[in-house]
């Protein structure tokens, strides 16, 4: 759960752009697009290995 807590003396704004940057690196919304439509099993499988493959290749040109 995201939560941001103010203090009397916080701005608004602030913790908007606060919890707009938290919500984004925990991931809830890249999850809530990823559930968004069903996913047959199949093709599930088949984007989670395209995903290893392109960490894999990324992997390999940082390194060479």
């Amino acid at each position: 759960m995201t939560e941001v807590i103010l203090n009397d003396n916080d701005r608004v704004e602030w913790a908007i752009k606060h919890f707009r940057r938290q919500v984004q690196r925990s991931g809830i919304l890249r999850d809530l697009r990823k559930k968004r439509f069903y996913v047959k099993p199949s093709k599930a499988k088949r984007i989670k290995a395209a995903a290893a493959l392109r960490r894999k290749h990324r992997s390999k040109r940082r390194f060479s």
